[in-house]
């Protein structure tokens, strides 16, 4: 199965709101809460997603969008500081991927695509946080990213109880680095 990835523009982030919705709310589903409580389904999923229109076309947020086809297999978006003293850092926010198409290296992808992009962008700090002990905790980790701390009982699960999360962070090569 071949996935390409792509950077999506502000309209093709709206065609793509559908496909989207239906990666996160599979995943909520799977047990990741990523900030949502069970049940979540598509129409609450679509709505968050309609809901960053304004950032992604503003540019302070960037999506990309894995796809098999035409469906749509995973995500993952980088959200810039609009901070002035924060220009060189920027947020890993939302790295999904289908539970069925998982296993095959495409959270790796996305990541990297991500990682590429805040290079080009002049970004040389990266930023995120995942639940400790979960699958993407032990990606972060393989991929280079730095555990600076963990905090306990800091967001709950899909059922409301608190988990621990840990908090990364990744130097790439850019003009403050």
């Amino acid at each position: 199965m071949t996935h390409a990835i792509g950077l999506m523009s502000a309209p093709e982030f709206g065609a793509a709101v559908p496909g989207l919705a239906e990666v996160l709310a599979d995943v909520v589903a799977g047990g990741d809460s990523l900030g949502f409580l069970s049940p979540f389904g598509p129409e609450e999923a679509a709505a968050w997603w309609r809901g960053l229109t304004p950032a992604v076309e503003s540019g302070a947020l960037l999506v990309w969008a894995a796809r098999d086809g035409e469906r749509v297999t995973g995500t993952i978006s980088l959200a810039r500081s609009w901070k002035a003293n924060a220009r060189h850092r920027a947020e890993v926010v939302k790295l999904m991927v289908r539970r069925d198409a998982r296993r095959r290296g495409l959270a790796r992808a996305l990541l990297a695509a991500a990682e590429r992009e805040a290079v080009r962008s002049g970004a040389s700090l990266l930023v995120l946080d995942t639940e400790t002990g979960s699958d993407a905790e032990r990606l972060y980790l393989a991929t280079g990213w730095t555990r600076y701390g963990v905090v306990p009982g800091y967001a709950t699960d899909t059922a409301g109880v608190p988990r621990d999360c840990s908090f990364f962070y990744k130097r790439v090569p850019g003009p403050a680095s």
